[in-house]
């Protein structure tokens, strides 16, 4: 294959890495933009949430369209409510503070990851794909699937923009982040926002998760690579800034597809991580971050 089709391929590639992690990434910036909370068990979220796509498809027997249908709406309201009670249980009772949620949400990683280990095994588990065709490009064919996830993980994210910035609800978070007292003294339910987004940010992980696993399969520790992604694009696009969020997930999303497949994936982690440093030196606000005052 000559190199521009190939480079095309590897685009490809690079836009359906950066399609799933925009809606992994995104949930680490509503909790850490809203909620000034480290989630360090984001990443078995999104393990939960392919674990339970694989659980669920496998009792529905019919057309995989249909488990498919069905893992994609009842697993992340599974993985919402766990995260729910997590909140309540957990981060309430510390008052969110932020060393000791860091230290919380370490725990809850280790315990989430070794009780999908006991009950769900050590071996990787295959979810079939909802539709089987290929988009013929005039070098190569190309999977249907992923280019139905770039376009799921579009209209996920178009959605979430509304409601952030259209809709009562999300009128209530952005005040919530921008000034938690203010907030509460307009009668603003600051700890059920919190709880909220809390749930819905481990929802979009368990969402990018599903839209993966036809693709990378399920196991109990897939959740590490997301998470590491997802804290290099938070830290480059700017903490707490959903617009530095996207654009640097499309940015690190494409860099890593490109380079994987011209390269390595190790390469590919070692040009994010440098990123990182160059941009914590230069800008440590992030792209689209404000300085702290």
């Amino acid at each position: 294959m000559d190199f521009g089709p190939f480079l095309f391929l590897a685009s490809l590639e690079g836009l359906v890495q950066a399609a799933v992690l925009c809606l992994t990434a995104l949930g680490l910036c509503l909790v850490f933009g809203v909620m000034r909370v480290v989630n360090v068990a984001h990443g078995e979220f999104f393990m939960l949430g392919a674990v339970l796509a694989w659980w669920i498809t496998s009792l529905i027997s019919a057309h995989p369209a249909l488990g498919f249908a069905a893992a994609l709406i009842i697993a992340p309201v599974m993985v919402g409510l766990i995260a729910f009670c997590a909140d309540r249980l957990i981060l309430k009772r510390l008052h969110y503070d932020p060393e000791a949620t860091i230290v919380a949400t370490i725990g809850m990683l280790y315990v989430i990851q070794q009780t999908v280990l006991m009950t769900f095994g050590a071996d990787a588990r295959a979810v079939d794909a909802p539709v089987y065709f290929r988009v013929q490009f005039p070098w190569f064919g190309y999977s249907g699937y992923k280019l139905l996830v770039i376009v799921a993980a579009a209209l996920i994210l178009l959605g979430a923009w509304y409601v952030i910035t259209r809709t009562r609800v999300g009128l209530m978070m952005r005040a919530t982040q921008y000034d938690r007292d203010m907030a509460q003294s307009f009668g603003i339910p600051v700890e059920r926002v919190y709880t909220v987004v809390f749930a819905v940010g481990a929802m979009f992980a368990a969402v990018g998760a599903i839209l993966v696993v036809p693709i990378r399969q399920a196991h109990y520790l897939m959740g590490l690579d997301p998470l590491l992604l997802s804290f290099i694009v938070v830290i480059i696009g700017g903490l707490g800034s959903i617009r530095g969020t996207v654009v640097a997930a499309i940015l690190i999303g494409m860099s890593d597809g490109v380079i994987s497949v011209f390269f390595s994936p190790t390469l590919a982690k070692m040009v994010s991580t440098t990123l990182v440093a160059f941009i914590l030196v230069f800008r440590p606000q992030g792209l689209f971050g404000s300085k702290s005052t």
